[in-house]
């Protein structure tokens, strides 16, 4: 019988979700730097980054969550 040693399959290890896009209206249009769609490419780069990495620990796992 195998033992469950703090397996990421556990749930200890959840897949990274992405960041929510701002809506076009969140935006004030005034040029500012950093502007809040900035901001969010920020965001998607580091969860591309977590997503790698997390695929790397769960290579059984789909790149897209939605695939089966």
């Amino acid at each position: 019988m195998r033992e469950l040693i703090d397996h990421p399959a556990t749930g200890d290890d959840p897949r990274p979700t992405p960041p929510d896009r701002p809506d076009p209206g969140e935006c004030c249009r005034s040029a500012c730097d950093p502007c809040i769609f900035d901001l969010y490419e920020d965001a998607m780069d580091r969860h591309r980054e977590q997503l790698r990495a997390w695929l790397v620990r769960h290579a059984d796992a789909s790149p897209d969550p939605r695939a089966p």
